[in-house]
């Protein structure tokens, strides 16, 4: 497994738990000093005691010398970052490629070389070409096998996944078979408890993950434009939902109204997809909408805050619940807390921040002057203002007396609708909502 980050590092450990054995190559010298210590360097429920039974099993190992790695190897998968180009944004695939000039100057016995990172289309191709000019004595497939893993849930969706696709290159001699018949070895503890496993080709598999992710980024956009019309017209945005997601044909997932999406997948996928389609001559209106209104409703959240403390929040403070674009996760890439909490505190505000686990990685990516707190009361303690980012359970269990009794004054702003209206009002708190009357 080439990379030990979020990615490489979860499907590693996993692919460990099935009974395989599995080297983990990690360039970075701080992230392989605290793998090989049994520090996980990303928050992941489960993950640290799922990675210390298979350390002590034997089945996982942690080394930066790719060589050795891949010797023996029958899979060898590429699961390094591709993050979104400066400039342009498309996909950077520097890493990719790099990895595999490596693998190819490394293997010596045949084996399938597998793209686990997003990838755009046609990336399988170049990598089987980049792996022959280097090696042209090579015997080797390539295959893509996209990653579904949900941030927070990931052991759970690789151990019972919705669906795993791999993609195979059946234009090869013997059309790819060599590199399906491994990689249901691979996956044959999945076949046990009959998980969907759907085999395609190269391009069907590279694209499968950026449509199925701009799919459900669209469908939250949707219910976020809902839930500015409900505001409008005094309907309630999840009534709507409820009453729209019992359609089968729509589902109840993703219906939920917030400030906007984030994480290291939505933003760069759907960015990814809509240069994709353009340079194939097909653009993607829907998508290219998607990502314009996402960028757009985080600096209109900003606004919401202000107006809701009377259209200034200069000189005032503000206490923050939650930075992470998601809960149970320290991942605070695009999260909707970095430019809601810049614009904040360009318009003069003082803030008071909390988040379980974010607050390491949010430092430099927010305002410089802003307070990170002990707990929840404490970035509630003496504010003007609360405002609701990301929707930890613990917030959920704050009572509106204590909020009331702890804070400077009265004004409540939850982005992610996690209270009730009513009862935050009943104790004398100017509450507002997404999406609700």
């Amino acid at each position: 497994m080439i990379g030990g980050g979020y990615v490489g590092l979860v499907s590693g450990a996993c692919f460990a738990e099935f009974g395989t054995d599995v080297a983990i190559v990690e360039t970075d010298p701080g992230r392989l000093a605290a793998l090989r210590e049994g520090r996980i360097p990303i928050y992941e429920p489960g993950l640290d005691k799922l990675v210390a039974d298979n350390v002590a099993a034997g089945r996982l190992t942690f080394g930066d010398d790719i060589e050795k790695a891949v010797q023996g190897a029958e899979a060898i998968f590429i699961a390094v970052g591709t993050p979104t180009r400066r400039g342009d944004g498309h996909a950077d695939l520097r890493y990719v490629y790099a990895a595999a000039e490596q693998i190819a100057k490394c293997m010596n016995d045949y084996a399938v070389v597998v793209t686990k990172s997003t990838v755009p289309v046609g990336t399988g191709r170049q990598v089987s070409d980049l792996i022959r000019r280097v090696r042209p004595d090579l015997d080797f497939d390539v295959a893509s096998n996209p990653e579904f893993l949900r941030e927070g849930n990931a052991i759970g969706d690789f151990m019972r996944p919705d669906r795993v696709i791999i993609g195979t290159d059946t234009t090869r001699p013997g059309g790819g078979e060599r590199a399906r018949e491994i990689l249901r070895r691979l996956y044959r503890p999945l076949y046990l408890i009959e998980a969907p496993i759907l085999f395609t080709g190269l391009e069907t598999a590279e694209l499968a993950k950026y449509a199925a992710n701009s799919f459900l980024a669209m469908k939250v956009t949707f219910i976020n434009e809902i839930a500015d019309l409900c505001e409008k017209v005094g309907a309630e945005v999840h009534d709507i939902a409820r009453g729209i997601g019992l359609d089968n044909r729509i589902g109840r997932k993703f219906l939920h109204p917030g400030p906007g999406f984030g994480g290291s997948c939505f933003p760069k996928d759907t960015l990814a997809l809509v240069h994709i389609a353009q340079d194939a001559g097909s653009p993607m209106r829907l998508i290219e909408t998607t990502v314009d209104i996402n960028d757009t409703r985080k600096t209109r959240m900003a606004d919401r805050v202000i107006a809701a403390c009377g259209g200034s929040v200069s000189g005032l403070t503000i206490g923050i619940l939650g930075l992470t674009f998601k809960p149970e996760t320290d991942d605070m890439r695009e999260a909707s807390s970095i430019p809601i909490l810049h614009r904040l505190a360009a318009a003069g505000a003082s803030l008071r921040a909390f988040d379980p686990v974010g607050m390491v990685p949010a430092r430099p990516l927010l305002p410089e002057a802003t307070q990170y707190c002990t707990d929840p009361l404490d970035a509630a303690a003496g504010a003007d203002a609360l405002v609701v980012l990301t929707e930890w359970n613990e917030f959920r269990a704050l009572s509106p007396s204590r909020l009331r009794d702890v804070m400077k004054g009265d004004v409540i702003v939850d982005l992610r609708n996690i209270w009730d209206p009513q009862a935050m009002r009943a104790h004398g708190l100017r509450y507002s909502s997404v999406g609700r009357p």
